[in-house]
């Protein structure tokens, strides 16, 4: 008996040091680690986790993370929860992840919603890991979608209202987790890799969808593949390429004079799920750019994607 009960005991303090979410209740401002130590690929760099400030007014942050070895996820919780749980993938053209814009920015009206919110610092093909460095952001979007599934059930969520976000290239990671959900791009490091990593829906805002010449967003290109890529790669990571009846409804929406990602990778991704009978709502504002966040600093039509987008939630019995 003594030596099962030193069994349990060295078991459990294994599970708690490991740095990967446990059992224990949610609080806000959590961070949960991704991955027990170094993430998988990213064992030998030399960088870790570094916060720059672009803001010249110090009463409004722009903050972002870059060089990320330890991805993670930050915890934002509502005060009456509904069961529904969204990961965020905020942009930052794989160079870097944004903090505030389309991280806090967005999870204060999600938990309006009563959404439960984990805001995911995802790991950057930009950065020089020792392996496999254009599927980090996936592995890492995966990663933390079973931890949310596998936790569901203690935090107090539906593991059937699992839903991920993503904004520019936030939504090429979030979108990439929606297709290749199935692709196995990691060796498995705990129970939670036995659950599926597929998202149960998503929200792409002004995403990077497609790698091809024409529609590509250039920067987040280059950051991807580090050289010129040849025609089967780009097409591996162009997601609409490989929607199916099984990818999750999506609502889509960015602006037509976004002169940074071409509108036409939201228009791409919307009618292939329409084609396979998805449900999906898109919505392209004639005026609004890249890069709005929430949009209240916007004077067009485009601040009101939040409302349509809940409208679409509660359509869909997501909220």
């Amino acid at each position: 008996m003594k030596f099962f009960k030193k069994l349990f005991i060295a078991v459990a303090c294994l599970f708690m040091v490991s740095g990967v979410a446990s059992a224990a209740p949610l609080a806000d401002g959590q961070e949960i680690n991704l991955w027990p130590g170094k993430a998988p690929g990213s064992e030998n760099v030399n960088f870790h986790n570094e916060v720059i400030e672009r803001s010249k007014n110090p009463s409004k942050h722009d903050r972002a993370m870059v060089h990320i070895d330890r991805p993670h996820m930050v915890v934002r919780l509502p005060k009456n929860p509904n069961g529904t749980a969204i990961i965020i993938g905020p942009g930052g053209g794989y160079a870097r992840v944004v903090i505030d814009k389309e991280g806090d920015d967005i999870a204060n009206w999600l938990k309006s919603l009563g959404v439960t919110v984990f805001i995911l610092r995802y790991r950057l093909p930009d950065d020089n890991h020792n392996k496999n460095r254009e599927d980090v952001a996936l592995e890492d979007g995966q990663r933390a979608v079973r931890i949310v599934r596998a936790h569901a059930k203690e935090w107090g969520l539906n593991e059937h209202k699992i839903g991920i976000m993503g904004f520019s290239a936030g939504g090429h990671m979030a979108s990439s987790v929606s297709v290749f959900y199935n692709r196995k791009v990691y060796e498995p490091v705990d129970a939670a890799d036995k659950l599926s990593a597929r998202p149960d829906f998503s929200v792409l805002g002004y995403p990077v969808i497609s790698m091809l010449d024409e529609y590509a967003h250039n920067g987040t290109k280059k950051r991807l593949f580090h050289g010129k890529p040849s025609q089967a790669q780009m097409e591996k990571y162009s997601t609409e390429l490989h929607i199916d009846k099984n990818t999750p409804p999506a609502f889509v929406f960015c602006a037509k004079d976004d002169d940074v990602v071409p509108a036409i990778n939201s228009v791409r991704y919307a009618e292939k799920l329409r084609s396979f009978g998805i449900p999906m709502e898109l919505h392209v504002y004639t005026y609004g750019g890249h890069g709005f966040g929430i949009g209240t600093k916007l004077k067009t039509g485009a601040r009101e994607w939040s409302k349509a987008c809940e409208a679409w939630l509660r359509d869909m019995k997501f909220i």
